[in-house]
């Protein structure tokens, strides 16, 4: 990749956060209100709240939680969806409950997931997996109800069966589908890490912005809004990076298509 095209790329990743953070800049200039200070003074408040220990009091927890939680989501979203894909009773057993369970909005279970799960870590890492775990197991489902027939005949008469199989075929032929639901679970479960703390927890970036909210600490407050902001900016980031690594192999397939 040329220096041209790598700056060509970095542009069109960071402009428009660079443009809107220079009209946030420029917007509250001078403010006086007390619910919008400036954008110098949530910077300011920045450095002094999230430099320091609550990077590891209430960042790092959150960070590690998210992370459990999503990954234990992509097992299980995974795992599940290649048995329901592949297997037509069980598809047609399990659609209705899984459709009854994917109507309900997570943040309405955390109450429930409480009464047998507590309210320490376990409930928190819960209530990620289960707003996580839709948008991957659906995605799998339908990756691998979309396999090409000819290459599932081509490996039936090859002999192909089994683990194999499996390997080869049917996860290799659902992964850009199955990449696509992880992506989608990634905000989701950001946003649940956010929720999940603003119950009954002790620390963590949720309860930080609200304990900033409820004591009048705006600026603070703010301050910890744009940390959410931009750890969701990076982690973005990172995940694109792995899928261009993962999924190599489908990017290349599709330029060569559109150049033919």
């Amino acid at each position: 990749m040329t220096v041209i095209a790598v700056g060509r790329r970095a542009l069109l990743v960071l402009g428009l956060p660079a443009v809107l953070f220079a009209v946030w800049w420029f917007a509250t200039a001078g403010s006086t209100d007390f619910y919008f200070p400036p954008l110098s003074a949530i910077l300011r408040k920045f450095g002094e709240v999230w430099v320091g220990d609550r990077l590891t009091s209430d960042v790092l927890p959150s960070l590690l939680r998210l992370t459990v939680g999503y990954l234990l989501a992509v097992v299980i979203g995974v795992g599940l969806g290649l048995v329901v894909g592949t297997h037509r009773v069980v598809r047609d057993v399990l659609e209705p409950v899984l459709e009854l369970f994917r109507a309900i909005p997570p943040p309405v279970l955390i109450p429930v997931i409480m009464l047998f799960a507590g309210i320490g870590d376990t409930m928190k890492v819960l209530v990620i997996v289960s707003g996580c775990i839709w948008p991957i197991l659906l995605n799998t489902v339908e990756g691998v109800r979309a396999v090409d027939e000819v290459l599932s005949d081509t490996c039936r008469s090859y002999g192909i069966t089994g683990p194999a199989r499996l390997w080869h075929l049917v996860l290799r032929s659902a992964s850009p589908q199955i990449v696509t639901g992880i992506r989608q679970s990634l905000s989701i479960g950001i946003i649940l890490m956010v929720i999940s703390e603003m119950f009954a927890a002790s620390n963590g970036l949720g309860f930080t912005i609200v304990q900033f909210q409820r004591t009048f600490a705006i600026p603070e407050m703010w301050s910890g809004v744009l940390l959410l902001g931009l750890l969701g900016f990076v982690l973005s980031l990172l995940f694109r990076l792995a899928e261009n690594r993962v999924l190599a192999w489908y990017h290349g397939l599709r330029r060569a298509q559109r150049n033919t």
